[in-house]
């Protein structure tokens, strides 16, 4: 089933409103939710909508609450998100990197006490539209087996990058498992296998059946021991950065996935004299496809994103209905 944008975000929008959430906050949001849903990730768009009103409810996220700086030293800011809506403390952050990084170079900015951000890529198309190069990470509460183990120590921490580019940016975006949660239960919703194995079933086998990966909690990590290791480095960054709590704080607290940390970086580049070596390197890439198609990062969220535009976003039916009646 496909509607029209405007209908997404109004519906969203409506909810948060309900809530005693302000105009331009529920509207942030809203667009927030109904964008990711545009360009094709159902799994922080309208599929998680209902999961964030519910953290609202719990007190767990404060909708008027704003980021506060702590400490600033040089190109690097430290800031408290106060509990606020993750998304708009991320793009509040990013936005400021941005800003320091017009005269230093670069900008860092890492925040504390915050919550889910969604879609990270949403931040690096935030750079990446100012004519920034885009790097942000996560921490998360631990739903990641370290390579060797059986049992959760580790968040499946997002790390994207986006590139600025004309006709389209390059925006990596990717969790530290073969397949984010939200994909995961997305492929479960529709009953379909995972077209690679994604982690293991409770007898130890490598499996594509998201419910049995679901159900045992070993998810597998990218790179096998490298996801596993660089999924440890982003926590130690994102913990050191912000003095915010590391995943095992998070975990141990037995609270849910809140009071996360994160890091923005924005890097100034000459984005006219870059053109021609970007598509030097993509032409490259994509020259070797023997016959299959060849997509940088991003490029398939472009195709969504233009048809959900001319045709309606996809949304589930069943969910739909729910959020309609929240």
């Amino acid at each position: 089933m496909r509607i029209p944008y405007p209908q997404l975000k109004a519906e969203f929008k409506r909810v948060l409103t309900s809530l005693d959430i302000n105009d331009a906050v529920a509207d942030a949001c809203a667009a927030v939710f109904a964008d990711n849903s545009r360009d094709g990730v159902y799994s922080h768009g309208l599929n998680r909508f209902a999961v964030f009103v519910e953290y609202i409810r719990e007190k767990l996220v404060i909708p008027h609450a704003l980021p506060a700086l702590v400490s600033s030293f040089g190109a690097v800011e430290q800031c408290d998100g106060n509990m606020g809506p993750g998304m708009l403390n991320a793009q509040f952050c990013m936005g400021r990197a941005i800003d320091i990084a017009k005269n230093n170079g670069i900008g860092c900015v890492a925040i504390k006490n915050t919550n889910h951000w969604m879609r990270g890529g949403t931040y690096g198309l935030q750079a990446a539209e100012a004519g920034y190069i885009g790097i942000c990470f996560t921490n998360t509460i631990a739903n990641l087996p370290p390579w060797g183990g059986t049992e959760p120590r580790l968040g499946n921490n997002p790390l994207v990058i986006a590139v600025p580019r004309q006709g389209g940016h390059v925006v990596l975006d990717m969790a530290m498992t073969q397949y984010s949660f939200g994909k995961l239960w997305q492929y479960e919703a529709q009953g379909k296998e995972l077209p690679v194995p994604g982690g293991y079933d409770k007898e130890g086998e490598l499996t594509t059946d998201a419910a049995a990966i679901a159900e045992s909690k070993r998810p597998l990590p990218i790179g096998f021991w490298k996801g596993s290791g660089l999924s440890l480095v982003l926590d130690l960054m994102a913990t050191v950065l912000s003095g915010g709590d590391s995943t095992p704080v998070i975990t141990q607290s037995g609270r849910k996935e809140t009071g996360v940390s994160q890091v923005f970086i924005a890097i100034k580049t000459d984005n006219e004299r870059n053109a021609a070596l970007i598509e030097e390197i993509i032409s490259y890439t994509k020259s070797n496809s023997e016959g299959n198609e060849i997509l940088f990062p991003g490029e398939n969220m472009l195709r969504t994103r233009e048809q959900s535009l001319k045709d309606g976003v996809w949304i589930d039916e069943e969910i739909w209905e729910k959020v309609k009646g929240l």
